[in-house]
């Protein structure tokens, strides 16, 4: 009796697993939408996968370029932390940049979108494209214009305003006095940090359902600040999530405006960021592997940072 029983329910694992289907099985069922995706798929592992396991790997070599890489183990990473000086200011510099930048970019992202929200649909289209408009405008026409604004001559405008107001008494060197080259580079990219992410922002507070703001209301929901804390951001998490994310990256990716602003190098490396430092040694120095090594820690940055913001704003569903 007890070996029909164990045949049985062998008989039925057989079965069972036979029924179920295999990765290839699936595939086959699901073809037409593995065939949309394979695209996607493609271009994703040719420009971001593969690179970053060739940064990877070129990190562990002396590559320049004109010669075969050659293996030195952990030597790159080692003068990094402990004989590159200019980097561990320079990540210093990125990092004082991102605390202040990303935050508070991604607040007045959020605050101006809810604000916009607030207004007749018909004139939201033209103070989106205002507040937008720095985010597509390239970091060297930028640079221009905010050149002239900082100018350490008495032409240059909050020279001249200061002067005539008495504030100052002669030009002040903003761009190349070390005190204030970093706090303007932050104002600057703070002024272009309107992006993808306030676009979002805009989408999300669209598409709350107005029903859930009726249904706050009768629960005794009163006031906006109210719905904003009860019912909008709870809605809004894969949008906040998505513009913290982008935040991130924009701040820690930072390069155009400072160059542009207080040139590479910079007085005294006080505008010295992790990306001009890369671009020195991959494009000026050609020591690739020794860049390669920079982006990978600031890669691995990227990445803890992200994963912070995941468990803070994700669903651990």
């Amino acid at each position: 009796m007890s070996e029909v029983i164990a045949r049985t329910s062998t008989g039925k694992k057989q079965k069972a697993a036979s029924l179920k289907p295999g990765l290839w099985a699936q595939i086959v069922r699901y073809r037409m939408s593995y065939l949309f995706l394979a695209p996607f798929m493609l271009l994703f592992i040719m420009f971001t996968v593969v690179p970053v396991f060739t940064a990877i790997g070129l990190s562990f070599t002396y590559y320049n370029i004109l010669e075969s890489p050659r293996w030195v183990g952990l030597l790159n990473y080692k003068t990094l932390f402990v004989n590159d000086d200019i980097f561990l200011k320079a990540v210093g510099n990125t990092l004082k940049f991102a605390v202040i930048t990303g935050p508070v970019g991604y607040c007045m992202s959020f605050v101006l979108a809810w604000l916009i929200h607030q207004i007749p649909h018909k004139y939201r289209f033209f103070y989106t494209l205002c507040f937008y408009t720095p985010a597509i405008t390239s970091g060297t026409a930028v640079a221009v214009v905010w050149a002239y604004l900082f100018s350490g001559d008495r032409y240059g405008m909050i020279n001249s305003w200061a002067i005539r107001l008495g504030i100052l008494d002669e030009p002040w060197l903003w761009l190349k006095d070390v005190k204030t080259i970093l706090p303007v580079l932050i104002l600057v990219s703070l002024w272009m940090s309107m992006g993808v992410g306030f676009l979002a922002f805009l989408a999300g507070l669209a598409n709350v359902s107005r029903e859930m703001y009726e249904a706050a209301t009768i629960d005794g929901v009163k006031y906006r600040w109210q719905e904003l804390w009860y019912v909008t951001l709870p809605a809004m998490k894969p949008q906040l999530l998505f513009g913290a994310v982008l935040t991130i990256v924009s701040s820690l990716q930072v390069f155009d405006i400072s160059v542009a602003l207080a040139g590479n190098p910079s007085t005294l490396y006080a505008g010295h960021v992790i990306m001009t430092h890369l671009n020195d040694y991959a494009f000026v120095r050609f020591e690739m592997g020794y860049a390669a090594a920079i982006a990978v820690v600031l890669f691995l940055l990227m990445v803890g940072l992200n994963r912070f913001i995941f468990n803070i704003l994700g669903d651990k569903e």
